[in-house]
Parts: structure tokens; C-alpha cells; sequence
């Protein structure tokens, strides 16, 4: 088997595992606060937590991206899930909010597992192959956010949350394990630049106009999708109409987008190939955006439950496109770099979805979460749209422009 292939079969795998970690703890952070007696303002509560781990990983992304170029992609995947493994094990042991918020600040400072797999994938894998490959990775995380809920739920449904995120932390270890033993990284030339800053990175950025595109595409995607992340397990207690069985309801509802991208994504990723990403990005963003509104005009589970599935059919091409779009406008050596801004520009956006959703879903009903969603993604579309040549636009062409110069 070539490497790239092993390496992308490993990394799916180690994905599924940090994704199905993640999935266990993250999504019923608002259940567990009603648990721990927090009956006050929990939905603003709830955005902060969520929003926590965002604020400090858009401070550290672009510097561990940095520390990715110069020594490899595959050292910094391994410190990130050793990080989380015991962050989720902590969780387990919690008694206040306060510490929840303290352990959510140190997941932002030292996370970054399933972006450092994306940045591996996108450096050691042929060209031809890239749409193919960020797909497969969007789909292990998919299928671990499909495992996760049904676990986390599953599991907090017979013994307690605190078991449930403990368990969290054993599968990111194993997933920590596989990359260890099984993970080679080819093509890899150490970034040898001297006096160079996270500043001056921000600068070759912004003189990278799809680069920096996409990083706006990123901020304002992130935040829509974060949105609806702080009052979406209430809400699905709400139309369930029972709390006694709200883990193992909400689990099975946060399931289905994932199912969807499961089986999806590949075939968004081959068409990318195809097609280019861009083309991709805007039908993506487009269903994305009418299945996000159409939400608000159910009020049984059941039939919210199939909108949800259908907004994930769609959305499941969003962040492989984009993912895509960074690896064709950044050359190799600065694409750890690359991906630790597009990282930052995901933690802003996912900063900021959460306190909005929080916000709105604390003093008015929960339905205009959804319709703020709905249009911050149709928005994201109409970027895009009217953006097209940008992002059509290649990293070659350039290479070329100034050769001929």
C-alpha cells in the first residue's frame, strides 16, 4: 500500500476516535450543567463554556501551527492528544462550572488533533487526490460525531455523565496510540526561517487574497454552525418532551447530521476533485443554509430530526471544501502555518457563534437561533457567489506570474 494511503486509513481511524471523544463530552456539557446545579441563566452559561475553548485556541493555533513547519505535523497531532486525553479524564471529576470553564480554556491552549491530521493529509497526499482525501477525514470526523452522542448518551443514560467523558479520554488516547505507531510523515522540509513571528504570518496572509478569503469564509461559517451548538440539546429536550431520557434523545438527534456526512462526504470529495472546491463550498453552504431555516418550521422530534439529517447531507461539504481551498493557495512550507490561521479563524468563529446563540436563545424564543444560522450561512453562500474568480484562482498562476516577471 502506498504511504499516503496508509497514513490517510490511520489518521481516518485516529480521527473517528478524537471525534467520538470530543462528541461524548462536548454536546451534553449543557445537560451536565443542569446536573450540577446550575438552573440560573444556563443558557448563558452554556455559550461560555462553549465558546471557552475557542477564545484561547485562537490565540495558540497560529503558534503551534508555526511549531508544525519546523518540526513536523505528526509530533504536534501526538501532543494534542495527549492533551485532550487528560482533559477529558478531569472532566469526570468537575464539581462547579468554574472548573468546567478552567479545563474548556486549556482544551483551546493545547488542542489540535484533527487539525494537525487535516495539515498531514493536505502536505502527503498527491494533488489529484486532495478532495478525495480532506473528504475521508471529514467523514471519520462525521462518523465519530455519529458514535459519540450515541455513547456519551448512551453511557450518561446507565451511570452519569462523569463515566461518559472519562470514556471520552480513553478513546482520544487510543486514537494518540495509532498515530505514534502507524503514522509516517513524507516530504516533510523543516521551515529553516529565522526571525520569523506569528505576526509576520498574519502578513503573508493578508497579502494572499484566497487565503485570506477563505479565513473570513472560515470565521463567519464556524460562527453560524456554533450557534445553535448552546441551545440545541435544550431545544431537543423541549420537542422530546420528556427530560427523564434527554442524554440518550439529544444524543441520537446530534447523530444524524454526522450520519449524513458519513455518507456523503466522500462523494462531495470526488466531485471536488472534479469540479473544484469552490463549486463544491457553494451548493454546500447553500443547502446548508435553507436546511438551517427550514428547522424552525418543525415542532414534533421526528420530523425535525429528518431536517437534520438533510442539512447534514448538505453541510458535510463545507469544511473539506475549505480545508481544500487552504492546501491549492499555500505552498508546502507554509502550510502547517496555513492551517494554524485557518484553525484561528475556526476558534474565532467558534468563540463567537456560541455567546451569540446564548445570547438570543436566553431572551428570545429558541427558534431565531435557527433563523440566525440560516442567514449567517446563506451569507457565507453569497461570498462565495460573488467571490468566485478569487477562489478559482491557483496557487501556480502565481508561481508563474512571477517566473515570467
Amino acid at each position: 500500500m502506498l504511504m499516503w494511503k496508509r497514513n490517510l486509513w490511520v489518521l481516518w481511524i485516529g480521527v473517528f476516535f478524537t471525534s467520538a471523544s470530543f462528541s461524548m463530552v462536548i454536546p451534553f456539557l449543557p445537560i451536565f450543567l443542569l446536573q450540577l446545579g446550575v438552573h440560573d441563566h444556563t443558557e448563558m452559561w452554556s455559550g461560555v463554556l462553549f465558546s471557552a475553548a475557542f477564545f484561547a485556541g485562537a490565540f495558540a493555533s497560529p503558534f503551534w501551527g508555526r511549531v508544525a513547519d519546523k518540526y513536523g505535523r505528526k509530533p504536534m497531532i501526538i501532543r494534542a492528544g495527549i492533551a485532550l486525553f487528560v482533559i477529558y479524564t478531569l472532566m469526570a471529576f468537575v464539581t462547579n462550572p468554574y472548573q468546567i470553564l478552567a479545563l474548556r480554556i486549556l482544551q483551546g491552549l493545547l488542542s489540535g488533533f484533527i487539525p494537525g491530521a487535516i495539515a498531514l493529509i493536505g502536505t502527503n497526499t498527491p494533488n489529484e487526490k486532495v478532495g478525495y482525501a480532506l473528504s475521508m477525514i471529514s467523514s471519520a470526523s462525521a462518523s465519530g460525531g455519529i458514535l459519540g452522542p450515541l455513547l456519551g448518551g448512551g453511557i450518561a443514560h446507565l451511570v452519569g455523565n462523569r463515566l461518559a467523558f472519562a470514556s471520552g479520554g480513553v478513546f482520544v488516547f487510543l486514537a494518540t496510540l495509532l498515530i505514534i505507531f502507524w503514522v509516517k510523515e513524507e516530504n516533510f522540509k523543516p521551515n529553516k526561517e529565522r526571525g520569523g513571528s506569528v505576526r509576520n504570518d498574519f502578513k503573508t496572509a493578508m497579502m494572499n487574497r484566497p487565503l485570506l478569503l477563505v479565513l473570513i469564509l472560515t470565521v463567519v461559517t464556524s460562527c453560524s454552525i456554533m450557534t445553535i451548538e448552546p441551545v440545541l440539546p435544550l431545544y431537543v429536550v423541549k420537542l422530546g418532551g420528556s427530560s427523564d431520557n434527554a442524554s440518550l434523545i439529544a444524543g441520537i438527534v446530534f447523530s444524524l447530521p454526522g450520519i449524513a456526512s458519513a455518507l456523503f462526504a466522500p462523494y462531495w470529495g470526488k466531485w471536488a476533485d472534479k469540479v473544484g472546491f469552490q463549486r463544491v463550498l457553494f451548493l454546500g453552504l447553500m443547502g446548508g443554509g435553507i436546511g438551517m431555516l427550514a428547522q424552525v418550521l418543525v415542532s414534533q422530534i421526528w420530523g425535525f430530526s429528518i431536517i437534520r439529517f438533510m442539512f447534514g447531507v448538505f453541510f458535510c461539504a463545507v469544511y473539506p471544501a475549505l480545508n481544500g481551498l487552504v492546501v491549492k493557495s499555500t505552498p508546502d512550507e507554509f502550510r502547517g502555518r496555513a492551517f494554524g490561521l485557518n484553525q484561528t479563524a475556526n476558534q474565532i468563529g467558534g468563540m463567537t457563534g456560541p455567546m451569540i446563540g446564548g445570547f438570543v436563545g436566553g431572551i428570545l424564543p429558541v427558534q431565531s437561533v435557527f433563523l440566525v444560522t440560516g442567514i449567517l450561512l446563506l451569507t457565507a453562500m453569497g461570498m462565495v457567489y460573488w467571490n468566485a474568480g478569487v477562489l478559482n484562482g491557483s496557487l501556480k498562476r502565481k508561481i508563474i506570474a512571477r517566473k515570467s516577471g
